[in-house]
């Protein structure tokens, strides 16, 4: 122990001048004794030199033998060390929570009790076009300079939120604005894009009306003739006349099936996983709707294929022919009698493989080429639905393409004719067998 030596230390130089005193009878006793002090001094003097300069960088190894300092400098020491973990700790805590506030899909905006902008994260960066060089310590109120949200700011009133619209390079966004105080001096900015909600709600809507829409012409012709049918005497109507009323309640009860069929057809596409990949004979498919289609054209249209035979596809047969079929039948609605359509599957020179309808038909205005895959939109709404289409033609085509990995490309001049085509990727064209 430390404090033993110097004990001992002590002890041998009070002894040594006591025993010189008395052997000699001198004051050379004395002087050894003040000496051996002196020594004490100066040795105690250098170990506090080296615990000051440990002290400065405390990083390092602490002195090994500062005498009795040895035990104080010890549990400085792990005292020390036991600081550095829990900093350590902390910063990684720290470093943590700030990494999972980046990745929020929501933007959150950290205040003082100012309303000075002391951190944001990245979604708030884009929703708010804020700039960390530029807005970090600026007053929220001179970035959002809304009246109604300076007015929410200063009323007090944060229970609920606020909803605002916010310009943006790409259009307006709508903003959910929440105010969240926390801590003793701090206040969250909680904000979330509405655009998108907004958007798929009023698609929601507008297929709504549109199904409702499409259902209710067939329903009422069917309604009105069982009406006619029932309430007429047995012999008001001749057979002809029956046999009128009842085709024209077939096409209708059609129209509505049909209509039902592609409704049903979408939602698998759109909730069903993908389908297992499995070898399709693409040449066979197009040969079985070509005999399908010939048929609804009637010989009213001149129709050329060219069809490479030995092309084939890693895919979904059911969804591949729904596809072309729908391509197939557009064309054949909207090529006037004696028009041509022709039909290409061909391999591309960097390998991908291209099925293209090209028609003489009516042709598309350019304002209309990016919408036409939306559900239910039409060009000519009247035109349409007395051609028998449901809307959703292009819709289950560009649907299946995506599960194929597809694209679906629209060329087409008003008056001149239109070409679709589904060009598939060359990772799904199989090799020749």
């Amino acid at each position: 122990m430390n404090w033993q030596r110097t004990l001992f230390f002590v002890g041998f130089w009070s002894i040594l001048a006591l025993a010189i005193e008395y052997r000699w009878q001198s004051s050379l006793g004395w002087i050894i004794m003040a000496l051996g002090g002196g020594l004490l001094l100066v040795v105690r003097r250098r170990h506090a030199q080296r615990i000051a300069r440990w002290l400065v960088a405390p990083d390092v190894e602490p002195p090994a033998d500062v005498g009795p300092w040895d035990d104080v400098v010890a549990a400085l020491y792990r005292r020390f060390r036991d600081q550095v973990a829990t900093i350590q700790e902390l910063e990684e805590t720290s470093t943590g929570a700030m990494a999972a506030g980046q990745a929020l899909p929501i933007g959150v905006v950290v205040l003082n009790t100012s309303l000075q902008i002391r951190w944001f994260n990245h979604a708030a960066e884009k929703q708010l076009h804020l700039q960390a060089e530029n807005d970090l310590g600026q007053n929220l109120l001179n970035i959002l300079r809304a009246p109604a949200f300076a007015a929410y700011v200063k009323g007090g009133d944060w229970s609920e939120p606020l909803t605002l619209k916010v310009n943006h390079s790409n259009g307006d966004h709508n903003l959910l604005l929440s105010l969240v105080p926390y801590a003793r001096d701090r206040t969250l900015l909680i904000t979330r894009d509405l655009t998108q909600i907004e958007k798929l709600e009023t698609t929601r809507r507008d297929f709504v009306a549109n199904v409702s829409h499409e259902m209710r012409t067939p329903l009422t012709v069917l309604v009105g003739f069982v009406e006619t049918l029932r309430d007429a005497p047995t012999d008001a109507l001749s057979h002809a006349q029956r046999q009128y009323y009842f085709g024209l309640m077939h096409e209708q009860a059609q129209r509505m099936q049909a209509l039902v069929t592609d409704l049903l057809t979408l939602s698998d596409l759109e909730t069903s996983p993908s389908a297992e990949l499995t070898p399709v004979n693409i040449a066979n498919l197009i040969d079985t709707g070509r005999a399908q289609i010939e048929a609804l054209s009637a010989g009213r249209h001149h129709w050329s294929w060219q069809i490479e035979p030995r092309l084939n596809l890693a895919g979904n047969y059911s969804e591949i022919a729904s596809a072309f079929s729908n391509l197939l039948t557009n064309a054949v609605r909207y090529t006037p009698d004696s028009g041509t359509i022709g039909v290409v599957w061909q391999r591309e020179a960097d390998g991908r493989a291209r099925f293209s309808v090209t028609d003489t038909g009516i042709g598309i205005a350019s304002e209309h080429l990016s919408r036409l895959s939306e559900r239910f939109y039409r060009v000519d709404r009247g035109r349409s639905r007395s051609l028998g289409g449901t809307g959703l033609g292009l819709a289950i085509a560009k649907h299946v393409a995506m599960r194929h990995d597809a694209g679906l490309d629209v060329q087409s001049k008003l008056g001149q004719g239109s070409c679709f085509s589904l060009v598939f990727e060359a990772e799904r064209v199989l090799r020749e067998a």
